[in-house]
């Protein structure tokens, strides 16, 4: 009985422990690696960063989302996407020019170039994306429950403007570039942008 009491002082605070990392891990949150350079310069390729799975959805933040049956080229089930939100449910979202317009305004870009939003930004609106890559839905809004994403290397992104919407559904999280990254602005521009 001693033996058992004596075992049990130190495995139940494991178990515990365990159980309380899986249960936050689950719900609260978790950690992603970037794959690819689609969001250059504020996340670099093989990058770690904290996925907050409670926090709210906003105009331009950076989330992480399962790709798989959003993008057709994104074969497995565990693809994660790392991206911009631009446009939110029931938004109008065009490009003009290195310029980005959401609802007929256009929105502050300080957190990439002006080379970077003029090179591979592209002009379109909605509905020419939906009718040039064929997409099922035609549409000039962002459909309810849904997210139009790009990648802040626009030129190499392979994002909405490509395949269409994010179901809110496969939103996994918001992107948190974690304390100990030393680069301030990096940080600014995933964590603290956002309208």
């Amino acid at each position: 009985m001693k033996t058992f009491k004596s075992m049990m002082s130190w495995v139940l605070p494991i178990v515990v422990g365990l159980l309380v990392a899986m249960v936050i891990r689950h719900f609260v949150f978790t950690m992603v690696r970037v794959d690819g350079p689609s969001m250059e310069p504020n996340l670099e390729n093989n990058e770690r960063v904290a996925v907050v799975k409670t926090a709210q959805v906003h105009h331009l933040s950076v989330i992480v989302f399962n790709a798989y049956k959003v993008d057709p080229d994104a074969s497995s089930k565990n693809v994660k996407y790392v991206k911009r939100v631009i446009g939110m449910p029931g938004d109008t979202v065009r490009a003009q020019d290195g310029k980005i317009y959401v609802n007929g305004k256009a929105i502050s870009q300080k957190f990439i170039s002006q080379f970077e939003r003029t090179q591979g930004t592209g002009n379109w609106d909605v509905l020419s994306l939906s009718n040039r890559n064929n997409w099922v839905l035609k549409t000039t809004k962002v459909p309810k429950n849904s997210y139009f994403v790009l990648g802040d290397h626009r030129s190499v992104s392979n994002d909405s403007r490509y395949w269409g919407f994010v179901p809110a559904k496969r939103v996994i999280g918001v992107v948190k570039v974690p304390i100990w990254d030393t680069n301030k602005t990096k940080r600014h521009n995933v964590n603290s942008i956002g309208y």
